[in-house]
Order: structure tokens, then C-alpha cells, then sequence
């Protein structure tokens, strides 16, 4: 059986090291599955990852948290995008970090507001609008087809 922790090293062996956007979006992606998509709850289907589980560090986990939600903005940015789309990408990320700030009990609204999956999904459109090429359906992307 393989453990998700086993499984992180292995995506993050395969991801690209390049500026390109399909690199980015892989990179930005197994970030976010990381940072919100770690652990299953047993019984349940509800994740949680990393994000969540920083948040019982009172202080430094929620920046720690912050500071990876802000990589994901820094590759925003390398993108392009719009100020406009930034600026609720950092809103997101702010948010997040002054729930999260809360000792103990910021871990129960960080469960429930995913900045990063929000994030993620305002660069996914951009992606699929200014860079069609790293445009992927069902897990395989079109310029592997």
C-alpha cells in the first residue's frame, strides 16, 4: 500500500522545472492537491491537507501556510495575469492566513475555505483562456494527445 506522503514525493519528482504554463499548471496543481487534498477523512469524503494541519502551529503555521499560498500568487504573476485576478488571489491568501491565525479553532474555517483550490481555479481559467495548449480533460492534456 502506498502512503499519500510517498505519493507527494513521487509527483514532485516528476514535475517540471520550466517557466513554461503547462509546467506551471502541473506544478501549481500538486502544490494545491498538497496544501488542500492530503488526507481523507475515513468514513467520509472530505479532505484536508497540509493548510489545515499548519494551522495547529499557532503563529507560524498559518504564515508558513500564507507563504505557499503566496509561491502559487509569485507563479500567477510569472503567468501574467490580470492585477484584478491577483488581487483576489491575495484576498484569498489573506483571508485564509487571518482565519488561520486564530489558535486552534482558525484550523475549523481554513477546513472549510480553500484559497488555494479558489486560486487555482482563477489561474486554471486563465490558462485555458491565454494558453489553450495546457487545456487538460479527464487528467490528460491536449498537446500529449
Amino acid at each position: 500500500m502506498v502512503s499519500r506522503f510517498s505519493q507527494a514525493r513521487q509527483i514532485a519528482a516528476q514535475l517540471p522545472t520550466l517557466k513554461d504554463p503547462q509546467g506551471v499548471r502541473q506544478r501549481i496543481e500538486a502544490v494545491e492537491g498538497v496544501l488542500e487534498r492530503l488526507v481523507t477523512i475515513p468514513g467520509t469524503n472530505r479532505q484536508f491537507g497540509l493548510d489545515v494541519i499548519l494551522d495547529f502551529i499557532p503563529g507560524v503555521g498559518s504564515i508558513a501556510a500564507g507563504g505557499l499560498g503566496a509561491w502559487m500568487l509569485w507563479e500567477a504573476r510569472n503567468l501574467g495575469m490580470s492585477k484584478w485576478q491577483m488581487t483576489r488571489m491575495g484576498a484569498n491568501i489573506g483571508v485564509d492566513t487571518l482565519l488561520g491565525m486564530i489558535p486552534f479553532v482558525g484550523a475549523i474555517p481554513d477546513f472549510f475555505f480553500r484559497s488555494n483550490t479558489r486560486n487555482l481555479r482563477i489561474i486554471k481559467r486563465h490558462l485555458d483562456r491565454h494558453h489553450p495548449s495546457t487545456m487538460t480533460v479527464d487528467g490528460v492534456s491536449r498537446s500529449a494527445r
